[in-house]
């Protein structure tokens, strides 16, 4: 029977195939470093109270991309190229979510309104990174050679969630609500298809480095759909909700560093 935990163990257990699902995770999280860098150099004089926290949310990014890169070396491999049909980040940019890179690139100030769309899809693909994390500490935070890194990756992404679900509760007290809840809705629908998109062609490309059978690739794309589904359905309602979060003012305070993956 097929089993996720299984699943990750076969990938991470193989050198090729290890080396292309860190490729994909460290340019993931390196783009979003670059994205949140950005941000915080154009944000609107209104909203600067921002810039610290925005500052920290890239800056954690940056290092998961060190980390993942790093534990390519210990390994003595390098990154890969990542296929386009991989790439979650430049998917959804393609679909108009977030903020165009074109914008970013310029040197003029976005809007409150930009800064809001940001807040609003970063909510969205933070509680897929927090859940994958989730998942990843679940089946190997205790691997000799993982679970540190995991773990340290787990935290951040838990602290990214908590500080967009705290802004955008505080921007919607401030007049922004019907703006955050059309973005959130908007994002959430398109960000589950381009998942489903992704796991598919990750779990492609997985297949043939594996040499998986037909019937399991068949299987594991089944069950892709069908999560899609779920989601499509009433799933995707776990993205959009807001709520206080425990871990207030969670990226107070400067970032957490990691030398020892540097």
């Amino acid at each position: 029977m097929l089993s996720a935990r299984g699943l990750f163990q076969e990938i991470v257990d193989n050198d090729v195939s290890f080396q292309l699902f860190c490729s994909i995770a460290a340019s993931g999280e390196t783009q979003g470093g670059w994205e949140n860098g950005r941000i915080a150099a154009l944000v609107p004089d209104a909203m600067r109270d921002l810039v610290p926290k925005i500052t920290r949310h890239g800056a954690d990014e940056d290092k998961h991309g060190r980390i993942f890169n790093a534990l390519l070396r210990k390994r003595g491999l390098q990154p890969v190229p990542v296929p386009p049909e991989t790439d979650y980040t430049m998917l959804l940019e393609r679909r108009g979510i977030g903020l165009a890179h074109d914008k970013l690139r310029r040197e003029q100030a976005l809007s409150e309104e930009d800064v809001v769309v940001y807040l609003a899809h970063s909510r969205v693909t933070e509680q897929r990174a927090a859940d994958q994390m989730d998942t990843l500490v679940r089946y190997f935070g205790d691997h000799p050679g993982l679970g540190k890194a995991i773990h340290m990756i787990s935290n951040d992404e838990a602290n990214h969630l908590a500080y967009c679900h705290e802004e955008l509760l505080r921007l919607a007290r401030a007049g922004h609500g019907r703006t955050i809840q059309r973005v959130l809705r908007e994002s959430a629908l398109v960000e589950i298809g381009v998942y489903r998109d992704v796991s598919l062609a990750v779990m492609a490309h997985m297949g043939r480095l594996l040499n998986w059978s037909a019937p399991k690739a068949a299987a594991l794309a089944v069950g892709i759909r069908a999560a899609y589904a779920y989601e499509r359905f009433s799933g995707w309602h776990r993205m959009v909700d807001l709520r206080m979060p425990q871990r207030r003012d969670a990226l107070g305070g400067a970032p957490v560093t990691a030398a020892e993956f540097a």
